[in-house]
């Protein structure tokens, strides 16, 4: 699988994944987007950076496995 490959599966899955959350708690869903856009920008800079951290650490540990 080349690199473009493993990208695309890998937004595809991600899609999944969150379409899946939308579509099996749709109430919980709208709650949670409410809190995002009462977030401070600092909240959402250090959500952002703990997802990158987050993700990051799944890429190399799948790397390793």
């Amino acid at each position: 699988m080349n690199t473009w490959q493993i990208f695309l599966v890998a937004a595809g899955l991600m899609l999944v994944i969150e379409g899946a959350f939308y579509f099996a708690l749709p109430d919980a869903s709208r709650r949670f987007l409410k809190m995002l856009l009462l977030a401070k920008v600092g909240q959402l800079r250090r959500f952002g950076m703990i997802a990158i951290v987050l993700g990051l650490g799944l890429i190399w540990f799948a790397s390793t496995i």
